[in-house]
């Protein structure tokens, strides 16, 4: 399973509330079949409506299994753990999707986005061993690190996986619950269900309408200023597409007076401590959104909307949450994702 690191440190940021659109349509005479259960460290809840409402349990959990065989680093003889511990591995399905995507996302955004910071993620003691007490990792430490640190040093050739530098390792978490989502969503659509809800760990995808013949609905939590108080809830549209979030409020260490949150910045080795709480990405598949709220978050609320502005063609829109100078919760939205707002 999955360790909590910047996406399922969120797990709860998503909240399905199922509220209903103020539009008129009839209920479908499909019936509601929901099914939820734990993996991947995190939680998942997965509706749809069925005329059959036989459990979909046992195929869900068997998909779950493929990709942690596959992409979890818990998992003693994953072919991720594989890859890490030698150089060269035979991609199965699962990986070979998720590191490609990955590798056109870490160039889209100038590897902002980067699959090969697991040294940097263990260093800073948000990796798969905790330590006992976290803190900032020594200078030289950090410096030694970066040298193995770069999607360039990656090489896919068919389903074949190769480092270009001995030490390269990989950590696909960033991204692989948005992949987990969209897979799930087929294994769906391939029983022939045409709406549908999927949650795994706050990264989510959507099809179609509810039960009650309305859009589906989610809630986005907005943390208050002392990071602990009720969260007030933003409700988002989501149609036919997904959202996931990347946020920084629930996994992180103090020291200093700093706090360092467990989003990496490739370039630097330096773990996140700026004014970013959190940021939202709406986009065509969740493996996408999954990939881009890592890099939009690090690049900062100005920065991200800026980019999103500039590639339309990646079909992106965000919803940045920051603190002011004064410590007060901001929000700053892209033009298309306040559309999807319900106010």
């Amino acid at each position: 399973m999955y360790t909590i690191t910047d996406k399922t440190a969120t797990v709860k940021q998503l909240l399905i509330l199922l509220l209903f659109l103020c539009i008129s349509a009839p209920a479908f005479a499909q019936q509601l079949v929901t099914v939820e259960g734990e993996a991947q460290g995190t939680y998942y809840i997965i509706k749809y409506l069925s005329d059959d409402t036989t459990s979909l349990q046992h195929a869900i959990d068997s998909v779950f299994a493929d990709i942690d065989r596959s992409l979890s680093l818990y998992k003693p003889g994953s072919l991720i753990n594989r890859f890490n511990e030698g150089n060269t591995v035979r991609m199965d399905q699962h990986m070979q999707v998720v590191v490609t995507r990955s590798l056109q996302i870490s160039k889209a955004t100038v590897g902002a986005f980067d699959i090969t910071v697991k040294p940097l993620v263990d260093a800073w003691g948000f990796g798969v061993h905790k330590p006992a007490v976290q803190k900032i990792p020594a200078a030289d430490t950090l410096q030694h690190i970066l040298e193995h640190v770069g999607y360039r040093y990656l090489q896919v050739r068919g389903q074949q996986l190769r480092k270009k530098k001995k030490g390269v390792e990989i950590d696909c978490n960033g991204i692989a619950q948005g992949y987990t989502s969209d897979v799930m969503a087929r294994l769906l659509e391939q029983q022939g269900i045409k709406n549908y809800l999927v949650d795994v760990g706050g990264e989510l995808c959507s099809k179609g309408h509810n039960q009650h013949g309305k859009i589906w609905t989610v809630g986005i939590e907005r943390p208050a200023a002392d990071d602990n108080a009720y969260p007030v809830q933003e409700l988002l549209t989501l149609d036919n597409r997904a959202v996931t979030t990347s946020g920084n409020y629930r996994r992180f260490f103090d020291q200093g007076g700093t706090r360092f949150a467990h989003s990496i910045d490739p370039a630097t080795g330096e773990a996140l401590h700026s004014n970013i709480v959190s940021v939202t990405v709406v986009a065509r598949d969740a493996i996408t959104a999954d990939g881009y709220d890592n890099a939009l978050i690090l690049m900062g609320v100005e920065k991200g909307v800026s980019f999103i502005r500039q590639h339309p063609e990646y079909g992106l829109e965000a919803y940045f949450i920051y603190k002011d100078e004064n410590g007060k919760i901001q929000e700053r939205f892209s033009p298309g994702f306040e559309k999807m707002l319900i106010r």
